[in-house]
């Protein structure tokens, strides 16, 4: 029930946020530059990506009533954030003739990668670079980066 009010949300608020951009901003002659936005954000490896991440926005603001910016779960949270954030860079950069590559499966990919960089994160706390389980989830974020750039390449 959460993930389908944070869904609903989601998908309004980019709504009035689109509304409000279109409003402000004056009718442009370069079409395809308007469209490579609209094509972005309207994909479902964006909606993917910032689904996780405002659910994660609205879980860390949560724990910010009871705890500090050093609490463990709040820097890990902040943390997978800005993976995030990469995440939607890169789903930015492609370009409008290529927007068939932001798929669903894409969006599912970048979250996961965006969740193992955290795990590796926690575990670099921990343990040398040369731990066995360092050394496993840096190989699972590579896999996953592959992947990620097959589809992107591809």
């Amino acid at each position: 029930m959460l993930r389908f009010l944070l869904t609903a949300a989601l998908i309004f608020s980019f709504d009035l946020v689109c509304n409000a951009q279109s409003e402000r901003t004056a009718p442009t002659t370069n079409l395809s530059a308007g469209s490579s936005t609209a094509t972005f954000k309207s994909s479902p490896a964006f909606a993917e990506v910032v689904l996780r991440k405002t659910e994660l926005e609205a879980e860390l603001e949560s724990l910010l009533i009871n705890y500090t910016e050093e609490f463990p779960k709040v820097m890990e949270m902040r943390f997978e954030s800005e993976s995030l954030k990469k995440a939607i860079l890169l789903i930015s950069a492609i370009k409008t003739d290529e927007s068939s590559k932001l798929t669903l499966a894409l969006g599912k990919l970048m979250v996961r990668k965006a969740e193992l960089e955290t795990d590796l994160w926690n575990l670099r706390k921990k343990y040398d670079d040369n731990h066995p389980d360092v050394k496993r989830a840096r190989r699972k974020i590579q896999v996953y980066e592959s992947a990620i750039k097959e589809i992107l390449k591809g």
